[in-house]
């Protein structure tokens, strides 16, 4: 069971809000974690989670990851998320859309949404016409989807971890095992197949796996089986939680590098990716190119300056690595004593131009 003051306190929350909309069925929480280096920005989820406790369990610890993404990527933003309770497939509605973009608008900026599982650009279109506080949309002022950049920005972090690994540089032939090919890990496909690796891929959709087995002559293997890949790098794209005490034991690589959040179920299953010499590139630093890429917008959009910044997400990684080695701690420690650092300094001037289209005057809320 979830206890969410006591969680609120350990986690460092500002902010949680329960929103519900009679009308279209939504029932969304948004969490705040922090807002010390500008407003609280994170995507929205929407997730049919199998409890409220589960949910608010997501939210929490997603939020948190997104203020050390933001940290460690050097932006001026805070982390926040929020999840919609629901099935993405069945249940969403432009109704529904509306009602959270409502809820968005009714928090005044202190959070920006955004895409994320479950949902797309058209989406965030629609959130758009009821708030100004979303980035990642089509429409005027909008970077579109987020998921290219978020998968170069693994691409560019994975090179590194298995630089860091004594593995080379060189990926052809490489063997990479990919769990989930949603919007991110097709794209990180599509970047490890161009450099020659070897890619053994899983997804609980199969028209997702079909399509990258015909395109990049990806091997398939079933959910409960790609931990098992014998492989160099295994990269996690689907949902958190997945590096546990049932699944590391299973893993056959030398690097965990993908785009999922919230990868370790706990913090101390970091140690036990350390007892077996896996090196471990803390997701919340590898995979901050799409996060690095919505903020964009708050400045005016620019995709080659973009494009720099996400490819540093390799020195990055570096960084982090170098500094788990030598001071013998895991690396997600080592990037938050990065992040921490920086959320300690907090810079003098942490507004934005932010002027997204509002297209709609009436945003009287009915939540």
């Amino acid at each position: 069971m979830t206890h969410v003051f006591a969680d609120l306190e350990n986690l460092g929350h500002e902010q949680v809000v329960f929103f519900q909309d009679k009308d279209s069925g939504l029932k969304t929480i948004i969490g705040v974690h922090s807002t010390v280096l500008g407003p609280s920005l994170g995507g929205c989820r929407m997730w049919n989670y199998a409890s409220e406790n589960e949910a608010i369990f997501d939210v929490l610890r997603l939020s948190k990851g997104m203020t050390y993404k933001a940290a460690i990527a050097g932006l001026k933003l805070g982390g926040g998320k929020a999840v919609i309770i629901g099935d993405s497939r069945t249940q969403k509605t432009e109704k529904l859309l509306k009602a959270f973009g409502r809820c968005v608008e009714s928090l005044g900026g202190k959070y920006i949404t955004a895409e994320d599982v479950g949902m797309s650009v058209e989406d965030i279109d629609i959130m758009r016409t009821q708030t100004r506080f979303a980035v990642g949309g089509s429409n005027e002022g909008g970077s579109g989807d987020p998921s290219l950049m978020t998968a170069f920005g693994v691409f560019q972090g994975m090179k590194a971890a298995i630089k860091f690994a004594n593995l080379g540089e060189d990926l052809k032939g490489m063997r990479i095992a990919i769990q989930g090919i949603g919007h991110v890990g097709y794209h990180l496909a599509s970047y490890l197949h161009a450099a020659g690796a070897k890619l053994i891929v899983s997804d609980i959709y199969p028209n997702q796996l079909e399509k990258v087995a015909h395109e990049f002559a990806a091997q398939i293997v079933s959910p409960e089986d790609i931990y098992k890949v014998d492989c160099e790098v295994f990269s996690p794209c689907a949902l958190g939680a997945i590096l546990n005490t049932k699944t590391i034991p299973m893993l056959k690589c030398k690097v965990v590098a993908g785009c999922a959040n919230n990868q370790l179920e706990k913090d101390d299953d970091g140690l036990a990716l350390m007892a077996k010499n896996i090196v471990y590139a803390p997701d919340y630093a590898i995979n901050s190119g799409g996060l690095i890429n919505v903020a964009a917008e708050l400045d005016g959009y620019n995709k080659e300056l973009v494009l720099g910044k996400v490819s540093q997400v390799y020195n990055t990684i570096s960084s982090i690595l170098s500094l788990s080695k030598r001071d013998n701690i895991q690396p997600q420690l080592a990037a938050a004593k990065i992040a921490e650092e920086r959320l300690q300094k907090k810079p003098e001037n942490t507004g934005m131009n932010f002027n997204p289209v509002f297209a709609s005057a009436n945003i009287a809320s009915t939540v």
